[in-house]
């Protein structure tokens, strides 16, 4: 099979819709059988204070996880994906709360980066999802 920025951002989307660590885990392992490192990220905070925590806690938990190695353009390319995938929900964003997933894999030079998201404030929630992609 040939993996290419479809089958990564897929593989980012299915990890950030995962509910449990062990799910994860079984993803993670599934992904690494093709070659795509992957990992996932629970987040939680009101949007005002969202973006800069998400790329952030976005580069940082792919660089734990050896997803992307500590060059300025790999850790930019995550950013930047995590950036074009927040921006595709902002409308809903602002001034409420966000609760989910940020799912961020990579095969080669392609980044996948998925946010998977509660919006809204207390028990009355919409759900959002965006994708972004980078090559390296």
């Amino acid at each position: 099979m040939t993996v290419g920025s479809r089958e990564v951002c897929k593989a980012a989307i299915q990890i950030a819709l995962t509910d449990t660590r062990e799910e994860e885990s079984i993803l993670k392992e599934k992904n690494a059988e093709q070659g795509i490192r992957s990992v996932a990220i629970d987040f939680g905070s009101d949007f005002g204070s969202a973006v800069p925590k998400i790329l952030e806690r976005a580069v940082v938990a792919a660089k734990r996880e050896n997803v992307i190695g500590s060059t300025h353009a790999e850790e930019g390319a995550v950013a930047g994906a995590a950036h074009e995938a927040l921006q595709q929900i902002i409308d809903k964003c602002v001034g409420l709360n966000l609760g989910g997933k940020i799912g961020i894999a990579r095969y080669g030079s392609h980044i996948g980066v998925c946010v998977f998201f509660a919006i809204g404030l207390l028990n009355l929630n919409d759900v959002a999802i965006g994708m972004g992609h980078r090559a390296v």
